[in-house]
C-alpha cells in the first residue's frame, strides 16, 4: 500500500478492551477515560473474542501480551480466526508458536512477519483480508487463570478486496514422534489456489541419539495432488540459508530463533515473501526426519535399540556416496564392503509446526488442533542457577 495515498472509504479501527466494538467516539470511556480497561483476566477454560466484526476490511497488526508467558501456558492458549462467517477458523494454533518461536519459548527477536521485541510481547503484522466478517478469540485450555491479557488489533474497515483476493490461513501441529522413515507435514495436503507463505518448525532431539546431527531432512513441495514434489531442498539448515548446521540467527525471512543443545530444543523458520510459493490446485509441504552421524556411531545406537533407516554413507572421497536406500535390504552397515564415513538416517524425534498459507477458501480445511495437554507435553526447560530466565 502506498504511503501517500487513502483507499476510498478505508476507515483505521484499534481494538482492545478500551474499544472492543471497533465504534467511532467509544474509545477509552471506562474510568472516566483514565486507563480504564487496558487487560483484562481469561480463566482457565474462558475464550474471549479479540476482534468481532461485520463488513469488509484487512487486519493489518496483531498485539498481544501475557503475564504468564511459560512454554505450557503459551502452549495451551489457543488463537482462533475466522473468516466471513465460515463454520470452521481459517487459524487454529497455539498462541506462542503462531507468533514465530516454536515450542512455546519465548526470545527476543525481529523478521518480516512477527517481533518479539524484549522476549516480552507478541507482534505479527501479515496482511489478513476479509469480505464480510471478522473473528478472533482466544481461549485458555490450560487449568490456570490468566491474570493479564493485553491485546490490540489494528485493522482498516470497509476496504474492498479484488476476486483474486485470497484469505489467509494457519496450522499447528505436533508428531512425538515423529514416524520413522516419513516426512514430517509442514503443510498436510490442501487443494484449491493460493500461495504456501512459509513456517516455523520446532523439533526436540531424542537424546538416545546421543547428540548426533538431526537437521540432514529435505525440504519437498508437491502441487495439485501430484505422487512426487515439483519442489525440493538440499537439507534442513540449508532450507533456512545457512550450513552445515545451525547456530541462533534472526533474519528477514529465515532464521533460527532457539538451538538449546543441552534442552536438545530448536527453533527455525523461513517465509517465502522474496521467493513466492504459488499454487493451483492444491500444494503439499513437507520435511524429511533425517539425521546423520559418524557410521561407527550409527552402528552403535543401531545395537542399542535406537529406531533408525540407515540411507546414505559419505567418505568424502571422490565416488564416495553410497545411496544404500538402492541396495537390497535390510543393510548390513558392518559389511566390509562399506567403507567408514558420514551416515545419513531416518530417525524418530519430536516435531511440531505452524505454517502459513494464504487460500482461496474462507474455512479452515485442515484437522482441528490438538488438545492442550499433548500440545504442551515435555516442554519444560530447567533453569539453571543464577539464571534470570
Amino acid at each position: 500500500m502506498e504511503l501517500y495515498k487513502k483507499p476510498e472509504g478505508a476507515e483505521t479501527r484499534w481494538i482492545s478492551f478500551e474499544n472492543r466494538c471497533a465504534g467511532r467516539g467509544s474509545a477509552g470511556l471506562e474510568n472516566r477515560g483514565s486507563k480504564g480497561h487496558a487487560f483484562d483476566q481469561l480463566l482457565a477454560g474462558e475464550s474471549v473474542d479479540l476482534l468481532n466484526v461485520e463488513g469488509s476490511g484487512l487486519v493489518t497488526r496483531i498485539w498481544v501480551t501475557v503475564n504468564d508467558r511459560s512454554p505450557e501456558m503459551l502452549r495451551s492458549l489457543r488463537l482462533d480466526i475466522t473468516w466471513d462467517n465460515a463454520t470452521t477458523p481459517a487459524v487454529s494454533a497455539p498462541l506462542g508458536d503462531f507468533f514465530g518461536v516454536g515450542l512455546g519459548r519465548k526470545t527476543a527477536f525481529e523478521n518480516a512477519l512477527f517481533s518479539d521485541p524484549e522476549g516480552r510481547s507478541f507482534n505479527c503484522s501479515i496482511p489478513m483480508p476479509f469480505r464480510t466478517a471478522a473473528r478472533i478469540t482466544l481461549t485458555n485450555e490450560s487449568e490456570k487463570r490468566l491474570s493479564h491479557l493485553f491485546y490490540d488489533v489494528d485493522l482498516l474497515m470497509n476496504v474492498q478486496h479484488a476476486q483474486d483476493t485470497l484469505y489467509f490461513h494457519a496450522y499447528w501441529h505436533r508428531e512425538a514422534p515423529n514416524v520413522l522413515g516419513k516426512e514430517f507435514d509442514i503443510l498436510p495436503q490442501v487443494t484449491g489456489c493460493g500461495r504456501f507463505l512459509g513456517c516455523n518448525l520446532g523439533v526436540i532431539v531424542d537424546p538416545g541419539y546421543a547428540g548426533s546431527w538431526w537437521g540432514e531432512g529435505e525440504v519437498k513441495v508437491w502441487f495439485g495432488g501430484e505422487d512426487n514434489p515439483t519442489l525440493c531442498g538440499t537439507g534442513t539448515e540449508d532450507y533456512i540459508g545457512t550450513g552445515w548446521g545451525q547456530g541462533v540467527y534472526s533474519h528477514r525471512h529465515q532464521g533460527c530463533l532457539i538451538a538449546d543443545k543441552e534442552a536438545r530444543h530448536y527453533c527455525f523458520y523461513r517465509y517465502h515473501i522474496p521467493d513466492p510459493i504459488y499454487f493451483e490446485g492444491g500444494c503439499k509441504v513437507a520435511i524429511q526426519t533425517i539425521g546423520g552421524a559418524d557410521k561407527s556411531e550409527v552402528v552403535r545406537m543401531h545395537k542399542e535399540g535406537m529406531k533408525l533407516i540407515p540411507i546414505s554413507i559419505d567418505t568424502g572421497e571422490e565416488g564416495g556416496f553410497t545411496k544404500l536406500m538402492d541396495l537390497p535390504q535390510p543393510i548390513d552397515l558392518e559389511s566390509a564392503e562399506l567403507s567408514g564415513g558420514w551416515c545419513n538416517f531416518w530417525r524418530e524425534d519430536d516435531w511440531s509446526g505452524t505454517c502459513y498459507f494464504y487460500l482461496d477458501n474462507p474455512a479452515g480445511v485442515l484437522p482441528a488442533l490438538q488438545l492442550a495437554a499433548d500440545r504442551a507435553a515435555g516442554l519444560t526447560v530447567p533453569v539453571a542457577v543464577g539464571s534470570n530466565s
